[in-house]
């Protein structure tokens, strides 16, 4: 007796290799092409065909990997799924059990189906497939969709542009009030995370038309002016509508030179306003207002130099310092650490008061005017700019998720 490479049982006799039968199993395990195939295990899915239903019983022909049966708790839950079935129709299922008392593979119908739910969000999800999704309710968060039988949520944050609610401060019952309006309505987004163990199913509007609008922003280059209208003034900002529905956000911080408190004291919906394209990413746009304006720190520096005697209004009060208006769109900082606290700061100076100060450093390209009430220390005894230099606007002001 003999063992070939492939492990087959032989025997020799008088040289000639004689193969012996093989057991009813082996012939089992191969497919039809003669090729071997696994045998399923417990919690995957299966694919056969209806053959029989007797009682609350459903058998199913696995082809080579036997006959399945649904039947027990299983049956009942599926009860809605089975009257659909017919005998002949295919049958998708997850293995329960693959050997039960009579032989059979058991099998659910209920899990199946969700397993090749959550499985085809998967897929949609690394596909970046764009779906069109109806809106089943909102909460103060975002909005309830539901896809596949699977509910999923869809957060303000993930909102398109166009449809971003613009509430004045955040109010978060305006904005809840807002997102009502989209119950009903179909959204074409993308699915951004699928987590099946979680229950978790998020969505995403933002860059579902992103094609749409890249292909349209392929005619702009950043530098170039366009007109638009200001459709929502928003705490960080506003947005412009131009060309046949492109939208872009104009940050705070790229309102004016000068430190904007409210947008909505210097914006207005509506209101028609020329702005220049300073940043194109993807299908975001950036837009500004002050770029079309001069800057007036170029003439700041000219006119002022590091030990100059200048003229300013306190303005507001930070934990690292004094804010001081010289001009209509040039701000200086006189750090804390010329006053040594807090407090001692706010008995020195009162807001709306103009003082005199001696410049310490001025960085036009920065933005940046360091200010000493000192005014007749020599200036080596002074704190070092680096102390005392005051942050741009645009580092005061949080870039919103959107």
């Amino acid at each position: 007796m003999m063992q070939n490479e492939n492990g087959d049982n032989t025997e020799t006799k008088l040289g000639v290799v004689i193969e012996k039968p093989k057991h009813p199993m082996e012939q089992l395990l191969k497919s039809r092409s003669g090729e071997f195939f696994s045998m399923p295990k417990a919690g995957d899915i299966v694919e056969g065909v209806a053959i029989e239903k007797r009682g609350a019983k459903l058998f199913v022909d696995l082809g080579n990997q036997g006959t399945g049966v649904v039947y027990g708790r299983e049956y009942y839950e599926a009860q809605d799924i089975i009257k659909n079935i017919d005998v002949g129709s295919p049958v998708t299922a997850k293995v329960v059990e693959l050997d039960n008392e009579e032989g059979y593979i058991e099998l659910s119908l209920r899990e199946a189906g969700r397993e090749k739910n959550w499985r085809d969000l998967k897929e949609k999800m690394q596909t970046g497939e764009v779906l069109s999704v109806v809106v089943k309710e909102a909460n103060r968060g975002g909005l309830i969709l539901e896809l596949n039988s699977v509910r999923g949520f869809l957060p303000v944050s993930q909102l398109s542009m166009k449809h971003y609610p613009r509430v004045e401060n955040g109010d978060k019952e305006k904005i809840f009030e807002e997102l009502q309006k989209f119950v009903g309505t179909e959204l074409k987004v993308k699915i951004l995370d699928v987590n099946p163990y979680e229950d978790k199913l998020i969505f995403s509007e933002r860059g579902s038309d992103s094609d749409e609008v890249k292909e349209r922003l392929d005619k702009y280059k950043i530098g170039e002016v366009v007109e638009g209208e200001v459709t929502g003034v928003v705490n960080f900002g506003a947005f412009m509508k131009f060309d046949e529905g492109l939208e872009g956000l104009i940050h705070i911080s790229e309102i004016d030179w000068q430190l904007i408190e409210d947008p909505k004291a210097v914006l207005k919906v509506g209101e028609k306003r020329r702005a220049k394209i300073i940043d194109i990413e993807g299908d975001k746009i950036s837009l500004s207002l002050k770029a079309l304006r001069p800057d007036p720190w170029i003439a700041a520096a000219e006119k002022y130099s590091k030990g100059s005697l200048i003229n300013g209004k306190a303005t507001k009060f930070n934990p690292f310092g004094a804010f001081v208006q010289i001009e209509d769109s040039v701000q200086g900082l006189a750090h804390i650490s010329e006053f040594g606290t807090e407090s001692k700061m706010k008995e020195t100076l009162e807001l709306g008061k103009s003082y005199d100060f001696r410049v310490l450093s001025i960085d036009p390209k920065e933005h940046r005017l360091s200010l000493s009430l000192n005014l007749h220390a020599p200036e080596e005894a002074a704190p070092t700019a680096a102390s005392t230099e005051a942050p741009k606007s645009a580092d005061l002001e949080e870039k919103p998720a959107v």
